[in-house]
């Protein structure tokens, strides 16, 4: 299993979103260090979408952790996984030598295509558009239910 998990994300939450973020990170921390680095949204109604992608990925970009194995949430382009297969691909990467993982969640707009291509890997988990807050979310628990999963505990399945 990884060690070490940065989040980086666009916007901040706010509400239950930012209560449940909290939840699971308090969870996941019984287990490995998690760091969450949040960058500026940009106003979509002031520039163009183009630029907004363009500024909210450098933002991205300019956060990732040196020598980090960078993972981003892309659905429409990420590789589907169901909760097994990602913990077994966490896993993998822990028994690589690839112990720190960053994930990278976009904004309205997702992420522009040179930080796509920057990824070492990208992944969905599923068809459906959420919100970036609800797909922070859905992130940190799949990132708890990995770690049960790989220590054999019990989790809601």
């Amino acid at each position: 299993m990884i060690r070490r998990a940065t989040v980086l994300a666009v916007g901040s939450l706010k509400g239950w979103a930012r209560e449940g973020s909290e939840d699971y990170l308090r969870r996941l921390r019984r287990y490995f260090p998690v760091e969450v680095a949040e960058v500026a949204e940009e106003d979509l109604n002031r520039r163009t979408p183009e630029e907004v992608l363009m500024a909210e990925s450098e933002r991205l970009r300019r956060r990732l952790p040196e020598g980090a194995y960078v993972m981003a949430l892309d659905r429409e382009r990420g590789r589907p996984t169901s909760s097994t297969a990602f913990a077994e691909r966490l896993e993998r990467l822990g028994l690589e030598g690839r112990s720190h993982v960053a994930f990278v969640i976009g904004g309205a707009l997702g992420l522009d295509e040179a930080l796509l291509r920057r990824a070492d890997a990208r992944v969905s988990f599923g068809p459906i558009t959420l919100p970036h807050a609800l797909a922070r979310i859905v992130l940190l628990e799949q990132l708890f239910r990995a770690v049960k999963i790989s220590r054999g505990e019990k989790y809601h399945w």
